[in-house]
Formats: structure tokens, C-alpha cells, sequence
């Protein structure tokens, strides 16, 4: 039965690419989730902190304990926004710009691996799937 369901399929695909993830980020003493908040920044204007969550679909407790970590480590600075004083600004160090880039050639080189190994079409109907399913899920037409 679990080979046959959709969800199976989801589910057990992106355990192993979040598992390859931490794997490869853990050779930097890092996590899946620091390079993914890393790349969510912007490296040079730096990114307000209440729109990194809804950006990346993190929870505010999770991105606020992920915060509190990669400032503890150096990658990532709070400044005061300039347009709007009641909000804060995550600025990349230059720790942070690194590992920035770092995180970037990991996503890069599993993007390369993969059309390595599956054709332009069957990729572009994977695409088209994911965003039906996510479509599907966002306008509630499930359930």
C-alpha cells in the first residue's frame, strides 16, 4: 500500500533529500535548516525578519530559535530597518556570506545531479505535478 500512495512517495523522497542535506551540512557543523534561512537572505540588503517565515513556510518559533542560533555562531546580525523602525533587518556577516555560498553550491550540485540523471520532460512533468499538488493543497480542493 505505501508504494502506491502519492503521499508515500512525497514523504519518503524529501526525508532522503532533507537527510542528504543535513549530512552535507554537517561536514560545516551546520543544518539543513541554517542554509535554507542563508538562502533566504538577501546577501546584500539583508531581509526583514517578519518576512522570512511566510517566505520560506517556516514556523515564527522555529525561524526564531534558528535565528537565535546562527546569530550565536556569527552567521547573522539584527539591525534596525531604516524604512520601518519597528522592524528588524537580518544582515549576513561575512561568516554568513560564505556559508551562504557554500549552502548555494550544495542545492546547485543536487539541481546538476538530478538533470544529470532525469530527461528535460520527465523533470518539467515532475514540476507540473508538484505544482498542481501544491495548488491543489493552497486553494483547499483536497479536503
Amino acid at each position: 500500500m505505501r508504494e502506491k500512495t502519492i503521499d508515500y512517495v512525497l514523504r519518503a523522497t524529501w526525508m532522503a533529500v532533507a537527510k542528504m542535506y543535513n549530512e552535507e551540512a554537517g561536514k560545516q557543523g551546520s543544518t539543513m535548516a541554517t542554509g535554507f534561512v542563508l538562502l533566504n537572505i538577501d546577501p546584500e540588503d539583508g531581509t526583514p525578519s517578519t518576512s522570512l517565515g511566510p517566505k520560506m513556510g517556516m514556523e515564527a518559533t522555529s525561524l526564531s530559535r534558528t535565528l537565535k542560533t546562527m546569530e550565536n555562531k556569527g552567521l547573522i546580525s539584527r539591525q534596525r530597518n531604516p524604512e520601518d523602525g519597528r522592524s528588524v533587518l537580518i544582515q549576513l556577516t561575512d561568516f554568513g556570506k560564505e556559508m551562504r555560498e557554500y549552502s548555494k553550491g550544495v542545492v546547485l550540485k543536487f539541481d546538476e545531479k538530478v538533470k544529470e540523471n532525469i530527461s528535460d520532460v520527465d523533470l518539467k512533468t515532475f514540476i507540473e505535478v508538484a505544482n498542481t499538488i501544491i495548488d491543489l493543497i493552497s486553494n483547499r480542493k483536497i479536503y
